[in-house]
């Protein structure tokens, strides 16, 4: 475990941490520029919703499929160069969806998109577990996954400008030159803990043993049960807002960012609350317990969602489960490093976050054809359940949150 006094590597934490919230904030301002403009793209492409999921599919299909080689890469040459590398990758997919004219081109664009985004939150977490004390590393987590947060909250509003006064397109390409824009302070002032020449003489720690404990399996199945739910807003929510709450364009800009910015102070609250709770003597297996606890019970206010009266109350519940949303994930990240060493940080995050993917497309899929045949009431339902499967799974496959 990592010295809270050894300064080569917590002197510098916090402006490592301000780096990686910049480069997941780039990353979910890169993902939103399609949910943003979907309204605008359905109607010129004349997509049905099923059609719109295959897009939206394509891209949880990248992320799937690359979760663990992204992780692999980055335990094996480091966040610093392989981050680089990612951000490269996915800035001119995102950019290259410009030229897209027909379904198929963005379906290959988004999967490549999803293949390129996934390892940024693998490298996050590699370098929380190696840069901070366990007592911090809650609020580490959660200052780092806001940005996913404040992303989706800038993204509604920036991308509507962009579309006013440009048109849908360069809305897909503006975004792409901040990701190019932050390699220049990575790759100037951020250092890896372990050089690549040391990583790579260590023996590699194979998958199958991984794969045969339950608390992996568990930690997969939090992610994978709360992760959806999430996904949901960042996808549907503008769709929603649009045709059935009957907001306009200019609305979606105002308010479709609000739930967001309430995951972001979820992150916040629940790192804090997370860090309090440690300070009076809890356990991190209490700690953990208590806040998933809290925040999946919450989450089932979104099943209301679709019988609120109005506008107001409507919005108050996406951003009450949203906001629960975002404490569960930075405490979620804060298990994995209390769960496993920095050495398989991130093939593990890797692992977790395939075990989403697979479960996000699955979800996405039925998602379009049930809007499509029966509305949304059963969707907003079941982004309320899934959190207690994720609740299940630290209860009865992890069971005791230790250090394995």
């Amino acid at each position: 475990m990592l010295n809270k006094m050894d300064p080569q590597y917590t002197k510098t934490r916090w402006g490592v941490l301000a780096l990686l919230f910049l480069s997941i904030l780039v990353n979910l301002l890169d993902r939103q520029v399609l949910a943003v403009v979907a309204p605008v793209l359905r109607d010129e492409l004349h997509l049905s919703n099923t059609q719109y999921s295959y897009i939206v599919t394509a891209f949880m299909l990248g992320l799937a499929l690359m979760q663990v080689p992204s992780g692999m890469l980055i335990d094996k040459i480091g966040p610093r160069i392989g981050l680089s590398i990612l951000m490269i990758w996915w800035s001119a997919a995102n950019a290259l969806h410009a030229l897209a004219r027909t379904l198929g081109h963005f379906i290959g664009l988004r999967f490549l998109l999803g293949a390129g985004e996934c390892g940024n939150y693998s490298a996050g977490v590699k370098v929380i577990s190696q840069r901070f004390p366990q007592n911090e590393r809650a609020l580490a987590g959660g200052i780092f996954n806001s940005g996913t947060v404040i992303g989706s909250f800038l993204a509604p509003y920036f991308i509507v400008s962009i579309m006013n006064a440009y048109g849908w397109r360069w809305a897909f390409v503006l975004p792409s030159v901040l990701g190019l824009t932050w390699l220049v302070p990575w790759l100037l002032f951020y250092r890896d803990r372990e050089s690549a020449s040391q990583s790579a003489s260590e023996p590699a720690v194979p998958l199958l043993p991984l794969l045969s404990m339950r608390q992996v399996w568990g930690a997969m199945f939090i992610r994978a049960f709360m992760g959806p739910a999430q996904h949901f807003y960042w996808n549907w929510l503008p769709e929603y807002l649009k045709r059935e709450r009957h907001f306009s364009m200019d609305m979606i800009g105002k308010y479709a960012g609000i739930p967001f910015l309430f995951a972001g102070l979820g992150n916040l609250a629940g790192g804090l609350f997370a860090g309090y709770l440690m300070r009076k003597g809890l356990s991190a297996d209490a700690t953990r317990k208590i806040i998933f606890g809290f925040c999946c019970t919450l989450c089932l206010i979104s099943s209301a969602v679709p019988a609120a009266p109005g506008e107001i109350s409507a919005m108050a519940m996406i951003c009450t489960a949203t906001f629960a949303l975002g404490a569960g994930v930075s405490n979620h990240i804060a298990l994995l490093t209390d769960l496993f060493s920095p050495r398989v940080m991130a093939r593990m995050t890797g692992l977790a976050g395939m075990c989403e993917g697979v479960v996000n497309i699955a979800v996405t899929l039925a998602t379009g054809r049930v809007v499509d045949s029966f509305g949304y009431v059963p969707v907003f339902a079941a982004a309320g359940v899934m959190p207690m499967i994720a609740l299940a799974s630290l209860f009865f496959l992890i069971r005791r949150v230790e250090r394995l």
